[in-house]
């Protein structure tokens, strides 16, 4: 009788841990073109995991498809937040190729800007239907109160979506977190620089506060 107690209580055990365990959370990482997106996606999975996630750019629109990294664990505090990050296409109302035709010829302008409006609409569908959390990266040396910037918050306000707002390229002379916070004073914004790597600790404790 103690032996199929004890056996009983083992397999309990293990079917609670098994179930207890949730699937990893899709964080989508968004903002406008050019906001850092990619560089801080990579900085997290290099940090975590030893892979990129993406080709870095100072040209818009080098993330034209969502990308996706998964099952990220971040440990914080002697706990592990195991999350799969979404690179997702910065969002604009409007994509030019003559944006483009500095750094290549009209007919690839043309395709950059056609597959970057493409990947506008993914990046949408993607805030719509399959993410559970937002990291939204603003450049801090650039105005943040703009009409893609009010749109998508509202967007993620309207799904109850929770979202870090990341003031990213503080190492500029230019850059102004308090112009970040006092234009969403209703959500957590946190400075970092992801090209240089400054205050990622930070970083870290709140993606693993916000979405663990």
């Amino acid at each position: 009788m103690g032996l199929f107690t004890e056996l009983k209580d083992s397999v309990s055990r293990v079917t609670d841990r098994l179930f207890s365990e949730q699937e990893p959370k899709r964080i989508g990482i968004y903002g406008p073109p050019n906001a850092g997106k990619t560089t801080l996606a990579n900085r997290i999975a290099r940090d975590w995991t030893g892979d990129a996630v993406g080709t870095e750019s100072h040209v818009p629109h080098e993330t034209r498809r969502a990308r996706r990294k998964e099952n990220v664990e971040i440990e914080r505090d002697g706990s592990t937040v195991t999350i799969d990050i979404v690179d997702t296409p910065g969002v604009t109302t409007k994509v030019d190729y003559e944006e483009f035709t500095d750094e290549m010829d009209e007919d690839d302008a043309i395709r950059r800007s056609r597959e970057a409006t493409e990947g506008v609409a993914e990046a949408m569908h993607w805030l719509r239907e399959d993410v559970d959390g937002v990291i939204y990266v603003l450049d801090s040396a650039e105005d943040p109160i703009t009409q893609v910037n009010t749109m998508l918050i509202g967007i993620i306000e309207s799904r109850d979506l929770p979202v870090l707002i990341f003031a990213n390229k503080i190492d500029l002379d230019d850059a102004s977190v308090k112009r970040i916070e006092d234009a969403f004073p209703q959500h957590k914004t946190v400075p970092l620089s992801a090209k240089e790597g400054d205050n990622m600790d930070e970083v870290y404790d709140n993606i693993a506060d916000y979405f663990g």
